[in-house]
């Protein structure tokens, strides 16, 4: 994999990905920027999300679940110092479908946490990491 980030002006950068995908960042008046896009530190939450999320649906579907909605929304806490690393992360899922089972879901989101999410392994490295998760009907 690769990626690279160009300073577009002021503190405003242009994240590239070997896929070919782009996507800006930017700083907070604070910092230089001008508000104009993700910093990168909610694109690592972003990821996470978008990580393991993908993980529960495919888990669930390839076990002939009707997932038709799946949210995750993730809480976190940094150091106060720098490097300000994440200390504690919350991940909190909504699986919608007709008929799930909730032991399946509850699997899959443990199945992601601990052995197929690349970013929550990552993560957890550094951060306490807890979840919670809702299954609702479609």
């Amino acid at each position: 994999m690769k990626a690279r980030a160009k300073l577009i002006e002021g503190m405003a950068f242009l994240g590239e990905a070997g896929s070919g995908h782009s996507i800006v960042m930017d700083g907070s008046p604070e910092s230089g920027g001008r508000n104009a896009g993700f910093r990168p530190m909610e694109l690592l939450l972003v990821g996470l999300a978008g990580c393991t999320a993908f993980d529960v649906v495919l888990i669930l579907r390839r076990g002939r679940e009707d997932v038709v909605d799946c949210i995750v929304e993730v809480s976190a806490e940094r150091a106060p110092e720098d490097p300000k690393v994440f200390t504690k992360l919350h991940l909190d899922y909504r699986v919608k479908g007709k008929n799930l089972d909730e032991a399946k879901v509850k699997r899959a989101v443990e199945l992601s946490k601990e052995k197929y999410c690349s970013a929550s392994i990552m993560l957890g490295k550094t951060a306490e990491m807890t979840y919670a998760y809702t299954v609702e009907p479609a």
